[in-house]
């Protein structure tokens, strides 16, 4: 161990060239893997606010339909419907965006996105008002033109810091704000703030009856035991009430939150395991390196290896010596990489706005770490064979 730790201080820079190729592919594959991570984990994070009860109804169009322009649309029947006919239901909110639209506050504007729901999305979301409150279910059965704002339109209307009270035009029409919602911040540069809630009836009396929106139905299930019962029963019941034929393929998904958060874990471990292998490419050419200057260093010490094997070294000890060195290089080339990979996973998620922070898994470090002492392991073996074979009387006349 001291005489392979030696010869490594005593090449210094040629050691850390050695090692360059390690510390590069392990920064790599350990900035990429937490940059996903970290956004994963973000993402789980905000599904698990609904509590894994959730379900959501959309309209479901196949391809062939979406080729020929038509269009399957959840009806605001099936609301009344599903409340009748489901018993495992706690919680029901409809939801439709009649779009994004310009909203005006004095002289100011503001583009955001505008929907319609019902006074129940908020304990089915899990999301709540900051300032004032939230629509009431008196709201909604008056149609009246009230509204609940993001935290953006505060500083795009210029309104006060206490908006409730104020009134904000859209469609046309002045809506009263009565509260602010909580601030959810922003993914990608793009806040998730910018948008404008009224009730369900007040949104379908604007649109009219001969505009037929895009429809959502989210819903919190009352026993988590039951979730598949429920989820079932939902099913029949939207079958029934769009008179699908026993053959024909339901024009409606039913997702629940917990689904679309193992969507995401899925798609993220599949891209970070097809980044990893890219980038890993970069540890074979590093673990290349390590034996092309082992071999070299063979052959520079082959004086030195037959002196140690005249005064008594066997052969496995020749052998451990160069694979100690050789795995020493790749085990420090992967503790550097690792640092300076979870460092740029940071300073990169730092300079991205709003991006979530960098996530590193222990098991990510771990795999970095084996696998390049593996990587000094197997390209180390061919040099340290090499030497180990050598005779010593011709290792003594070597010149």
């Amino acid at each position: 161990m001291r005489s392979a730790l030696g010869a490594i201080r005593a090449h210094r820079l040629r050691s850390f060239l050695t090692s360059l190729g390690i510390i590069i592919g392990v920064a790599s594959v350990i900035t990429v893997v937490s940059l996903i991570q970290g956004l994963s984990k973000s993402v789980s994070d905000q599904f698990e606010g609904l509590g894994g009860n959730g379900l959501t109804v959309k309209a479901r169009d196949d391809r062939k339909d979406a080729l020929r322009g038509k269009s399957n649309y959840l009806r605001f029947e099936d609301v009344e419907q599903l409340r009748a006919h489901v018993e495992g239901i706690r919680e029901i909110s409809p939801v439709f965006m009649p779009g994004f639209s310009e909203l005006g506050f004095k002289s100011q504007t503001a583009t955001a996105q505008v929907f319609a729901t019902s006074a129940s999305y908020q304990d089915v979301n899990n999301r709540y008002a900051r300032i004032g409150r939230f629509i009431s279910d008196a709201d909604d059965a008056s149609a009246r033109r009230v509204a609940v704002i993001g935290e953006k339109l505060i500083e795009e209307l210029r309104l006060p810091p206490d908006p409730v009270g104020q009134f904000i035009r859209f469609a046309n029409e002045w809506f009263k704000i009565v509260g602010v919602m909580e601030k959810q911040g922003d993914v990608f540069g793009i806040s998730r703030d910018r948008y404008m809630i009224i009730p369900f009836k007040t949104g379908q009396s604007i649109i009219g009856n001969n505009t037929r929106p895009q429809l959502q139905i989210t819903l919190a299930v009352r026993d988590l035991g039951r979730m598949e019962e429920t989820h079932n029963r939902i099913a029949a019941v939207l079958r029934h009430a769009h008179r699908l034929k026993f053959n024909e393929t339901d024009d409606f998904e039913i997702d629940s939150a917990d689904q679309i958060a193992k969507s995401f874990d899925k798609l993220s471990s599949t891209v970070t395991l097809v980044m990893s292998g890219v980038v890993g490419i970069a540890l074979l050419v590093g673990g290349i390196g390590i034996m092309n200057i082992m071999l070299v260093s063979v052959k520079e010490r082959t004086r030195e290896i037959g002196i140690c094997k005249a005064l008594g070294a066997r052969s496995q000890d020749i052998l451990l010596q160069f694979l100690i060195e050789a795995v020493t290089l790749s085990l420090l080339g992967g503790l550097v990489g690792l640092v300076i990979g979870y460092t740029l996973g940071a300073a990169i998620a730092g300079m991205i706005p709003d991006f979530p922070p960098a996530v590193v898994p222990w098991w990510a470090a771990l795999v970095a770490v084996l696998f390049s002492g593996g990587v000094g392991v197997v390209f180390g073996v061919v040099p340290a064979s090499q030497a180990a074979r050598l005779d010593p009387i011709d290792a003594l006349r070597y010149e």
